[in-house]
Formats: C-alpha cells, structure tokens, sequence
C-alpha cells in the first residue's frame, strides 16, 4: 500500500482523472493496491505487457479486480509500427496508409480490419483501441506519423476513420480519435520534442475536418503540438485555446484524454504536465510508462470533475459492448472468411 501525506488517497471518492499503464506481464501486488486506492478511471497497455493469450487474459483481469470493477482497458493497435500484439498469436496488419493505398476496395477493407482488429482485442479483455488516427498526411508530416495516416485527404481519412469504428463496434470494441485537432502538420516526432505549426487558421480547417465528420465519438485523444494560429505558447494538450476548437469548432463533446503525458514534447515535471493539461479543459491524463513512482505523484490529481466524470460515463454507457446490436467474437461469425476477404481485398 502507498503511504505518506503526498499519496494519502483514502478521501477520494470519484473515479481517478487518469488512465495508467502497469510495468510488466502480471500486476505485482505493489501496483494491486496502488490501483486499488487511486481507482483510476482505466489502465492502458504496450509490448512490456504482452506475451500470449492467457497471459494477457490474466492480467486484464487482474487489472479489474484490482478496482474492482469493469474498467476500460486501452491499447494501441492501429496496425504497421504500431502494434502491441504481434505474430504468431494475433494478426499482422499494414500501416493504415499502405492498407488504403493498396486495397481494391478501400472502404470494405477497413471495415474488415476493424472487425479482425475487435476480435484480436475483445479474445483478451481489451475494449478500447486508441484508433482511428484521423490526422491528415502532408508533404511536412514526421515519418514517425507519416504512414499511420489513412491518407493526405481529408475526406478520405474521415471515410476511412468511420469504417474502421464501424468495424470494431461490430466487434465490441471501443474508439479514441486522435490527435485533436490534428498533427498531420507536424515535423518533429512529438516523443521527443514539441512539433510547431505556423499554418493559417484557414488551413487548419482541413486538419480539423475529418474530427469534425467524427465528432460523435465518445471518445478523443489529443496532440502535443503547437498551433500558431491558435495558441503560439502551448501545446493543444496544455492550451484552453486549442480546447476551445476541440469542443466548439470541432465539437468534439466526448472524453477528451491526454497523449501520453511522459513524452518529450512537454516541459515540467510529470504533475505540472498534468496539471496544466486538466486547467486547459482535457479531462483525463493519460500516463503509459507504468513508472510507480510517477503514478504514485499523478494519483495527487484526484477525482475527475463533474463534467468529465459525465463524459466518461456517457463513453461507458455508449460502449459497443453494451449495444444490442453488438455481436462478441463468441457469437456465431466465420472470423476466418472475413480474414480471407481482407487479405483478397489486399491482393495476398
């Protein structure tokens, strides 16, 4: 159990305003009691957590019960580089680009993907992806984003995003948009430092497109860049400006989470990151490193506000899973034909 004055959590009586990673492939009883006390809203996951299937089904159980109920669990599985559950025991996917590029039926295909991405998920307790990227590629875009784009239209990323939630949905399976508003622009690899955008307001509208055609989704993440035309001093992450485009512009009125509050785009320590991201109007930290001792400091955050708490209940309660029209993987559907359909579509 956590102790000392600065993580003395015993009064907090909402769901925690963060989302937290766990170190290794099994939850140690350090990190049970830890989440137990700080009751994050929902745990998200990497390569470091993954080994088989029943590994993994294990500790998404163990992740539950440490708090002690049906809590959202995250990964990224977009496809390409990014990918937590690789071969031989889940699929292999392209990059979204490639995948569009090459597919006789673009549309179809991502809906397939979709559904085969929800089943290698849903197998193992996991009901979140943090997809569709719908950040629109450029002559400037970083390659760590580059192909990770469904394309350099905005229309069609928008297209692609819609078909890609409508196939995890059929398959019980959570969508995060991001990066909001968008860091297609973007030429620095945002890991690693802070991406700066000097395009116009009038440009912008073309990034913002494709969140707007999905701003229904119950959830969003968003981007740590700068965006001149908005806010010349901070992040999106940080800045009330850029927020304000979120849910006005956009209007974006789901849960909007941080990117990863531990990448090298931000300045401060892990709180003020923090701190300034929730002023800003984000309602949720995201911190994925599994460090402790930066949980232990986070957990001082407390309890989300009344706003986000309704947010992220409505994100719960619209839950594909919850839908009546949700089919699981264990309902009757030849997963396997869908595969093959994908893959002809692909010409493989």
């Amino acid at each position: 159990m956590v102790t000392g004055p600065e993580h003395a959590l015993d009064h907090v009586l909402g769901q925690g305003a963060f989302i937290f990673g766990c170190e290794g492939l099994a939850l140690t009883s350090l990190e049970a009691d830890f989440f137990r006390d700080a009751d994050p809203w929902g745990f998200i996951l990497f390569a470091r957590n993954v080994d088989s299937p029943d590994q993994l089904r294990r500790l998404t159980h163990e992740l539950r019960a440490a708090v002690g109920r049906d809590a959202p669990i995250l990964i990224d599985q977009e496809g390409g580089r990014v990918q937590r559950l690789r071969a031989p025991h889940w699929r292999e996917f392209l990059p979204p680009l490639d995948q569009v590029q090459i597919a006789s039926d673009p549309l179809r295909a991502m809906w397939l993907r979709g559904r085969l991405l929800a089943a290698d998920l849903h197998g193992v307790g996991i009901d979140v992806n943090c997809v569709p990227g719908l950040d629109v590629a450029c002559a400037q875009t970083h390659p760590f984003l580059m192909n990770r784009c469904f394309s350099d239209d905005a229309g069609v990323v928008a297209q692609m995003g819609r078909a890609l939630v409508d196939g995890m949905a059929a398959g019980g399976v959570a969508p995060v948009m991001k990066h909001l508003p968008g860091h297609g622009r973007g030429a620095v690899d945002s890991h690693k430092g802070l991406p700066r955008v000097n395009a116009s307001r009038a440009e912008l509208a073309v990034d913002f497109a494709p969140f707007k055609a999905l701003n229904d989704l119950s959830m969003g993440m968003s981007a740590h860049i700068v965006m001149e035309a908005i806010d010349p001093d901070r992040p999106a992450t940080q800045s009330p400006a850029a927020i304000q485009v979120i849910r006005e512009e956009i209007g974006f009125d789901g849960l909007l989470m941080t990117d990863d509050i531990s990448m090298g785009a931000l300045a401060g320590t892990i709180l003020q990151r923090a701190q300034l991201a929730l002023a800003a109007g984000c309602d949720m930290v995201l911190h994925c490193n599994g460090d402790l001792a930066e949980m232990q400091t986070l957990a001082a955050l407390g309890p989300m506000g009344t706003a986000a708490q309704a947010r992220a209940d409505r994100a719960i309660s619209t839950h594909p899973k919850h839908q009546p029209t949700h089919q699981p993987t264990h309902h009757p559907i030849d997963i396997s034909a869908l595969d093959a359909e994908l893959q002809s579509l692909l010409n493989r």
